[in-house]
């Protein structure tokens, strides 16, 4: 009597089957009678499970691993291009008050180091002497307008006279002449009076600008004037500045090659020279300075020449005669092209980028570099807006090999 499979064997489950099982099942099998159909099924099936077991076991083939690179999009921008040089702060204007007059200074009536408007008196010179030099003048010129009024009287009486021949020629002619050189002496004397009154003005010693005037030169009781000290004190007017500084002949060369003509003002520009300015404790001033002039000429000794700015001051934080170092605005590059200074690498043959295509192929690329702006360089060629570029990891790439591009991170990517 034939034996048939047992009905709890699930043909869905043989491939949950162990090896031991199967082997069972086999020897199991051996006592079976099975009709050559029944014998096909059982076969294909263990064919079935075998391959199966064999399938699970094997093992899984592994994923090829790129290398890893941070990678940026290269942007455009408009990048502004600065010169850094040593610079001279000068007042705007600078006036030393001299004594015009020889005498004993008596007064002084300023506070030293404070601010002083325009025609203020400062000091005051001995003026007995000019004062005594204007009463002489006056009474020369009142002299002189006497004699002037009697050479104009004698004259009208001469002239009916000598129309009626009562007087000769010669007598006309000396009351003309009278007349005529009494009137000059009174123009002598006005023109002295003037003079007196203008030396005399000259004792009292004013303010030729407003500013702040500096400590006097002179004492109280000091012969001053051109045969003593005439030098008083300086005032200086410190509201606006002047930055003084050079440059050398070849930023002007390069600022030639740009179009732009240092000193002067281009309408066909939307922006200026400007420098800016560090203080004494290294912050930078927030007032910026725009240059108005710049030498036609070279120093042949320096090799330099001389440009200036000026600047508001109005807090007086910039003292006149300090150094400092000096910002300027050179040139405005409009959409240029702008990568990272971290992602050039520098040959002999030159500076290159590696580029991923979008296939994330990546390839070297040779490019040509203009200036470098903080810690990104102009790129003049060889490189497009909107291309990806390696930044980080391209130590480990060849030109042609596949790479997994990220973003990159601030510690950087970790080496693999």
């Amino acid at each position: 009597m034939s034996k048939r499979l047992p009905n709890n064997l699930n043909l869905h489950k043989i491939k949950d089957l162990k090896l031991s099982d199967i082997k069972a099942m086999s020897a199991n099998l051996k006592h079976v009678h099975l009709t050559w159909y029944q014998w096909i099924f059982v076969a294909v099936g263990m064919i079935v499970v075998i391959g199966g077991i064999v399938w699970i076991c094997l093992p899984k083939p592994k994923e090829p691993e790129y290398p890893v690179v941070a990678v940026e999009t290269v942007e455009t921008d408009n990048v502004s291009i600065y010169g850094d040089y040593v610079g001279r702060i000068n007042a705007h204007q600078f006036v030393e008050v001299r004594a015009r007059v020889e005498g004993y200074l008596e007064k002084m009536l300023f506070d030293e180091g404070t601010y002083v408007e325009k025609g203020q008196t400062l000091f005051i010179i001995d003026p007995l002497l000019y004062k005594a030099n204007v009463e002489s003048a006056k009474a020369r010129l009142n002299k002189a307008k006497a004699q002037a009024l009697k050479a104009e009287r004698d004259l009208n009486r001469i002239k009916p006279l000598y129309e009626e021949n009562a007087a000769s020629q010669l007598d006309l002619d000396n009351a003309v002449a009278a007349y005529e050189s009494s009137h000059a002496d009174v123009v002598i004397g006005e023109a002295d009076l003037t003079q007196a009154e203008m030396v005399l003005g000259y004792t009292s010693v004013k303010s030729p600008i407003s500013g702040y005037i500096s400590e006097r030169n002179v004492d109280i009781g000091t012969l001053v004037g051109p045969g003593g000290k005439s030098l008083l004190a300086t005032v200086v007017k410190t509201d606006t500045v002047r930055i003084d500084f050079s440059m050398t002949a070849l930023d002007y060369l390069r600022s030639k090659e740009r179009n732009v003509n240092i000193g002067r003002k281009d309408s066909t520009r939307n922006w200026d020279s400007y420098v800016t300015v560090t203080l004494a404790d290294g912050s930078e001033y927030p007032f910026k300075g725009i240059v108005d002039f710049a030498d036609p000429q070279v120093d042949p000794q320096t090799g330099t020449f001389s440009v200036r700015a000026e600047m508001p001051n109005q807090n007086r934080e910039l003292l006149p005669g300090q150094f400092t170092r000096v910002k300027m605005l050179l040139d405005v590059r409009e959409n240029a092209v702008v990568a990272p200074s971290r992602a050039l690498e520098i040959e002999k043959g030159g500076a290159f980028i590696y580029v991923v295509r979008p296939d994330s192929i990546v390839e070297r690329r040779y490019v040509e570099i203009g200036p470098e702006i903080g810690n990104n360089t102009v790129i003049e060629r060889g490189l497009a807006k909107g291309e990806n570029i390696v930044v980080e990891g391209f130590h480990k790439l060849n030109p042609g090999m596949k790479v997994k591009p990220v973003a990159p991170i601030q510690e950087g990517i970790e080496e693999k």
